[in-house]
């Protein structure tokens, strides 16, 4: 039987629902076929698309986390089949198949979220939709037959109770508003059995909810609360062993909106993943995403570093304190930003940070100042973006008051930026191109493989770590970068003079995971210079998928002149 096969017939068998909503029927349920269906991405910055053909049988970045709590949520007499159409779409037949289909997405998504509706409708199933961007901006979704506002709760159980009695399409939408959240005590493992785990760049867990900081382009409080809400460490232990039961290796992310939002917990819970890695063979690797002021807690930093935690995602925004004050991101200043990044790099941890450009504070020297950052940090991985203003946050209702919102579709943004529009554009395709052209980017990593690695925990050489699927992935990694960088690439000298060092020290590990890396970093970067990649992740403006030969393609005539004109600069 195939995996795809597998999944269709699995059904995920969890502990029955609280019954809060006084609507639900308590009475025996006929049995339900629920489609779930992630939507698609626009290739982006975080998405990894161009590293993906060196991996094999990677096709997705990251699992789909809510959509596979919901599938894991379900009545357990219900049949589930999940996807997610990064990694495999779903057919007409899996549509005819179901009673009702569930989607879930971000803005991002909106598109490709309404072709999902547009196949049950014609399939004659109802759809259901439910995630950050409908729970944000229901009204941006008209034409599904439910909706589902906020997280999993008394909503769900209500969704779930009217499906119950009947699927029948509704006359008019249905909405349903979570009142009273369902603890995070009280969460199921996600059905990651449902999903095709080893076709993910990542893996992913979650242990918190939240985040204390009212951050103004952000919609995380609005969302999900200021006071992070939190699972049990027995819950996250079995988060993890069921990944590893998928067969999951490498890189398994903390997608908590503030890992460190509440300190004490995090302190509780380390010392459990510690013991876990122990019992595991260091069998994977951790990362998260974390507010700046993480640095201020060495206790916690030398913590995570023996639980085998990497990387750490932190949202810089700007290097510059009068834009961190203007968009409410002073606990960025609670220690001097190169001293913070140091400080975390010391515990053997990189920093990947986040940058905006088109700020109110933004002057014509910003590109020049966020590039100097990046080179005085040592940071190689900056996701650099546009501002886009998300519906609900205080940048959306500010903007809205002062008319700067535009939603015309051909704009990167929808910022109307103080700066001319142009401008600024041509400022972020000009770092972008500055930032990752192969030498400078490739002296960044030369730098952390020095300085910061060599602070990791040394990990051992157990079976786990050894296992015959984890060192074949590498080998195959490493041969096609080999094959398609280092004999076919047109930065292919950059690159040898990376892994020439790397041989030397027999060291081979370095050159996979900066590899892979660094050759969607800069392919992404040509896409962006030469205004076929987009300037957000959140842009809606339609742009092609990037080939898969894009690796040994020279860039375009824009990005070699942009290239070129900025070489020395880098």
């Amino acid at each position: 039987m195939s995996p795809r096969d597998e999944r269709r017939r699995s059904s995920w068998r969890t502990p029955p629902l609280t019954r809060a909503d006084p609507d639900f029927d308590a009475a025996p349920r006929a049995r339900r076929r629920i489609l779930c269906v992630f939507p698609r991405y626009a290739p982006s910055f975080a998405t990894f698309e161009y590293a993906r053909p060196l991996a094999p049988g990677v096709t997705g970045f990251m699992p789909p986390q809510g959509l596979l709590l919901v599938a894991a949520a379900l009545p357990p007499e219900w049949e589930v089949r999940f996807f997610d159409e990064n990694v495999e779409a779903a057919s007409p037949a899996d549509f005819d198949w179901a009673d009702a289909v569930f989607a879930s997405g971000m803005h991002i998504q909106k598109r490709e979220l309404h072709d999902i509706c547009a196949r049950a409708h014609a399939a004659g199933k109802p759809a259901a939709l439910g995630g950050p961007s409908v729970s944000a901006a229901p009204e941006l979704y008209p034409d599904f037959d439910y909706l589902h506002v906020g997280e999993l709760g008394d909503a769900t159980d209500a969704l779930i109770g009217r499906l119950a009695r009947d699927v029948a399409r509704p006359a008019a939408q249905v909405a349903f508003t979570t009142v009273a959240r369902r603890p995070m005590s009280e969460f199921p493992v996600p059905a990651y059995r449902l999903a095709a785990m080893r076709s993910y760049f990542l893996s992913n867990v979650q242990f918190s909810s939240g985040c204390p900081y009212m951050c103004e382009f952000c919609d995380i409080p609005g969302l999900y609360g200021r006071v992070p809400r939190l699972k049990s460490p027995g819950q996250l232990l079995a988060e993890l062993d069921a990944l590893l039961a998928e067969g999951v290796i490498g890189t398994v992310y903390f997608v908590d909106d503030n890992l460190v939002g509440d300190r004490k917990a995090l302190l509780a819970l380390l010392p459990h993943l510690i013991d876990w890695q122990r019992r595991n063979g260091y069998a994977v690797s951790f990362a998260c995403e974390a507010t700046l002021n993480i640095a201020r807690s060495p206790d916690i930093l030398k913590l995570m570093r023996e639980a085998g935690f990497d990387t750490i995602f932190c949202g810089l925004e700007t290097p510059e304190p009068e834009a961190l004050k203007a968009i409410q991101k002073s606990h960025n200043m609670a220690v001097p930003i190169l001293d913070a990044v140091a400080a975390i790099n010391a515990h053997g941890m990189e920093v990947v940070c986040g940058v905006i450009m088109g700020l109110d504070t933004d002057r014509p020297d910003t590109g020049e100042r966020i590039l100097a950052f990046i080179e005085a940090a040592g940071v190689p991985f900056a996701t650099m973006n546009l501002l886009q203003a998300l519906p609900k946050t205080p940048l959306w209702e500010r903007l809205a008051r002062e008319g700067r919102i535009d939603e015309d579709p051909a704009r990167e943004s929808n910022v109307v930026f103080k700066a001319p529009y142009d401008e600024t554009l041509a400022m972020w395709r000009d770092a972008m191109a500055r930032a990752y052209a192969p030498e400078a980017l490739y002296a960044r990593f030369e730098r952390q493989t020095r300085a910061t690695r060599p602070n990791r925990l040394p990990r051992p050489w157990s079976r786990q770590r050894l296992s015959p699927r984890a060192v074949g992935f590498g080998l195959v990694v490493l041969a096609r970068l080999l094959w398609r960088v280092g004999l076919r690439g047109d930065y292919r000298r950059v690159f040898w003079r990376f892994a020439l060092r790397r041989l030397r020290e027999r060291r081979i590990e370095p050159i996979v995971s900066t590899g892979l890396i660094a050759h969607h970093l800069i392919l992404f970067a040509r896409d962006a210079a030469s205004g076929r990649g987009a300037a957000s992740h959140y842009s809606t403006k339609r742009r092609d998928a990037p080939a898969a030969e894009a690796c040994v393609a020279p860039a375009t005539e824009v990005g070699k002149s942009v290239f070129a004109r900025n070489a020395t600069l880098s």
